[in-house]
């Protein structure tokens, strides 16, 4: 061999050595990156985990959501701006308590008291999805709670509701709030709700038929728009606050330790069309909700579930469930789904532990 190419020709092996070896390290840190990806959680997202309970759609209680996730109901998304914290939920499945319907929900670990309190919770979300299926005429229908003042006392009602609803073929929904009367006397049955119109229509606008749907509000909010609520407890008087950007915005106050319904001539018109005809003509004791421990409720309530109309036209759906399958229901669009991006909570001092709730409805 000519020995003038024996140096160039070693070179050349080593530097192709070299570039090999570079090839394959480059391809080991790529591949690491991607299987260290770091997992988002919904307590980075929103760190105020240690105030709350999840419960998830399938009706346990997972406690404290602390670097918690789980795909089926309750994880975080990138909407490619912002973080968001996902709340899923089916139209069937396994409920939690007593309720007929699907929950993946937040709910606070101390309670507060209406006369003392000087609490607060809001939130800035977007309602994603509300079921596909249901029964038009039924007020619930196309429905979802995105936040709550529950009572964890005697009738265990709800002072507020905050509700989502959109009709298949709009596309713009409805927010609008209910007030249920924490009803006088032992017999809870005659309980009922006022409904009060946010941007588009209260809770009483339905449908003539199974799948004809009243007129789309003009006022109304998409699903993916943002919009925010404050809800603030101080001295027995509830306020509300509303907002979205293009939209007015909108505050109520209601009374939760002196009632305006304590006789059947105080029973609202809206009420009397929706509630009474199905037996639910009750009263509410003087002081309200005076006394009873409440707490602040947040998520993905869907209103949505498969019960008959015949049961109950303003409760009952009769919507699509597969019959619990949670693939195929989620494959056709019935489930709620809400995205929270920013939320808060303010306690008073004088709340207490609200831990006898859950030991009664686990």
């Amino acid at each position: 061999m000519n020995k003038k190419f024996i140096a160039p020709l070693s070179t050349w092996l080593v530097f192709s050595t070299f570039l090999i070896l570079s090839s394959c390290n480059n391809g080991a840190k790529k591949t690491e990156t991607v299987e260290t990806e770091k997992t988002i959680y919904a307590s980075e997202v929103i760190p105020f985990f240690n105030d709350w309970k999840l419960i998830l759609g399938d009706g346990s209680n997972v406690g404290k959501a602390i670097n918690f996730e789980h795909k089926d109901f309750f994880y975080t998304e990138n909407d490619g701006e912002n973080n968001w914290v996902v709340f899923k939920a089916p139209n069937a499945g396994d409920t939690h308590g007593t309720s007929n319907n699907i929950r993946t929900e937040l709910a606070q670990v101390k309670k507060f008291y209406p006369k003392t309190a000087n609490d607060k919770l809001t939130a800035t979300l977007k309602v994603m999805n509300v079921s596909t299926t249901g029964d038009a005429r039924v007020a619930a229908t196309h429905a979802v709670v995105v936040g709550q003042i529950h009572s964890a006392d005697k009738h265990e009602n709800e002072p507020l509701k905050i509700f989502y609803k959109k009709f298949p073929g709009h596309t713009k929904g409805s927010v609008f709030w209910h007030y249920e009367i924490n009803t006088a006397g032992d017999d809870n049955s005659g309980r009922w709700d006022y409904s009060s119109a946010v941007w588009g229509n209260d809770f009483s606008v339905v449908g003539t038929e199974v799948n004809t749907y009243p007129e789309e509000p003009k006022d109304g909010i998409a699903l993916g728009e943002e919009f925010s609520y404050e809800i603030e407890v101080v001295n027995g008087i509830m306020t509300l606050t509303f907002s979205s950007k293009g939209h007015d915005t909108k505050t109520f106050t209601k009374n939760l330790i002196e009632s305006e319904y304590t006789a059947t001539a105080d029973i609202p018109e809206q009420t009397q069309k929706l509630f009474v005809p199905l037996g639910q003509d009750g009263v509410e004791r003087q002081e309200a909700y005076t006394g009873e421990g409440l707490f602040f409720k947040l998520g993905c309530y869907n209103q949505t579930n498969g019960k008959s109309p015949e049961i109950n036209k303003n409760w009952c759906s009769g919507a699509e469930t597969h019959e619990g399958d949670l693939e195929k229901q989620y494959a056709d669009g019935n489930y709620a789904e809400v995205w929270f991006k920013t939320a808060s909570l303010r306690i008073s001092d004088a709340s207490v532990s609200n831990q006898e709730y859950f030991d009664k409805n686990d």
